[in-house]
């Protein structure tokens, strides 16, 4: 019986999702669990898995389409079953990053053919490269920020595929790479990449940014002083998301100044028993761990708003924030507070790789309760964020550095830095958020060695 592919809900409050690429073909033999198609939403872009074996027997979303939850994507058939075709009518207008969008007539046919034959029917529409099979969506928009062409580049990684280490150490090494082109014929300028400083302290799993920071400029032709791109579906839904929220949420900010010399002479004590374990110790675990135990004292901040009403929630669902090349989403740890450190900071670890990878689960995104951001990274003292709604409070953290301190009327060297909780007045006190704070970091400049 054939099976039908879905939009998937990723996260609480998405209601639609644009197809980026069409990983599989029509006629292809799919695993289950096998990448099918890739999708772009406020919360994450993801490649989304086939819920079955068989033939990708047909396609009715087409890329650039953005349809709602729950539509009919595609369709899985079993062998020797027969799909019947299916008007999707008229293309949708394209919303993508523009990497993968492709031109066709209006009101095309869905892609259709039986699964028992060995070729497709109608073929399903080509990925504008090849290069497309050999690499990842990151080494590909890496690619296309650089200019650098990926089929020039020999794939350290299986299959010949090309890794984000390869395509690194191509344009840190100055490889030359065709300069991108406008349509009138002008060749655009390109800065060359720039090399930040490493300041960075092992407070959390934020990339680096690529050169040019923020993503690179549209092409300007001879004459033209400006140029306009449109948003990625992503960064269009975060704007959403974010002015909803300053709307919806009585934003007020407490900051807090925090001693990690404790917590640093334990991180070092530990920090190779953890890398044997395969797992990196870094200050966000412990902070994660500090908000974990003070919220299960605070369990106002651990609930969202639902109209009127306030729900609670038993499990602190920790989400936590994690930079993108092209954004910014929030996976989220469930039940939290059942972990000791060593596996809250595998999940830490964990989530950021495979949210860079698009490798989340439509779970992982879903159910957070309380949300930590890290802008301290790359040296921001502290950061004003916005609430993930419907959560009512969220934590920023701050770099963590040295600092002179009056310590017993004497001046001494500490290690420190400022956390920041952002939280709905609404609901939450100024003094209830203040208690929260001051246990919160009781918790860190007194962590219990025996929990590490």
């Amino acid at each position: 019986m054939p099976v039908n592919v879905v939009m998937p809900q990723m996260g609480e409050s998405v209601t639609e999702g644009t197809v980026v690429r069409w990983i599989r073909k029509i006629g292809d033999q799919v695993d289950r669990d096998e990448p099918l198609f890739e999708i772009s939403t406020d919360k994450v872009d993801a490649e989304i898995p086939s819920p079955a074996a068989g033939t990708l027997a047909a396609i009715h979303v087409h890329e650039g389409e953005t349809v709602p939850v729950d539509a009919l994507v595609a369709v899985i058939a079993q062998a020797g079953e027969e799909v019947e075709a299916v008007d999707v009518g008229p293309r949708a207008s394209a919303q993508g990053d523009g990497a993968s969008e492709q031109t066709a007539a209006a009101a095309p046919q869905a892609h259709v053919v039986a699964a028992s034959t060995a070729a497709p029917a109608t073929s399903a529409p080509p990925a504008p490269h090849a290069e497309r099979q050999r690499s990842s969506p990151l080494v590909r928009r890496i690619a296309s920020e650089h200019h650098v062409d990926i089929g020039s580049i020999p794939g350290s990684g299986i299959g010949g595929r090309v890794t984000k280490h390869d395509i690194l150490r191509v344009i840190e090494g100055g490889a030359a790479a065709s300069p991108p082109r406008h349509d009138s014929g002008v060749v655009a300028h390109t800065p060359p990449p720039l090399r930040p400083s490493a300041r960075r302290h092992d407070s959390g799993v934020v990339a680096q940014p690529q050169s040019p920071i923020g993503g690179p400029a549209p092409a300007f032709a001879d004459g033209e002083r400006v140029a306009t791109a449109p948003f990625s579906v992503m960064r269009k839904k975060i704007a959403e998301h974010m002015v909803h929220s300053q709307r919806t949420a009585a934003h007020v900010h407490s900051v807090f100044e925090v001693d990690f010399s404790h917590v640093d002479r334990l991180r070092q004590a530990k920090k190779a028993d953890y890398e044997r374990a395969g797992v990196k110790l870094t200050f966000l675990s412990f902070i994660a761990k500090a908000v974990i135990e003070a919220l299960q004292h605070a369990p106002i901040l651990n609930a969202s708003h639902k109209g009127d009403a306030i729900v609670y929630s038993k499990d602190v669902n920790l989400g936590i924030a994690v930079a993108l090349d092209w954004g910014l989403i929030v996976p989220v740890i469930h039940r939290a507070q059942e972990r000791d450190l060593l596996d809250l900071s595998r999940g830490i670890i964990d989530l950021a790789t495979r949210a860079r990878a698009k490798q989340l689960k439509n779970e992982e995104v879903h159910g957070g309760t309380f949300t930590i951001t890290n802008p301290g990274t790359l040296g921001a003292q502290f950061g004003m964020p916005i609430i993930n709604q419907p959560q009512l409070a969220i934590l920023g953290v701050g770099t963590i550095e040295k600092r002179p301190v009056v310590i017993d009327d004497g001046i001494a060297i500490r290690l420190r830095a400022y956390l920041t909780l952002g939280f709905d007045h609404r609901l939450i006190d100024g003094i209830v958020a203040d208690q929260f704070m001051a246990l919160v970091k009781d918790r860190i400049e007194h962590f219990d060695p025996a929990a590490v």
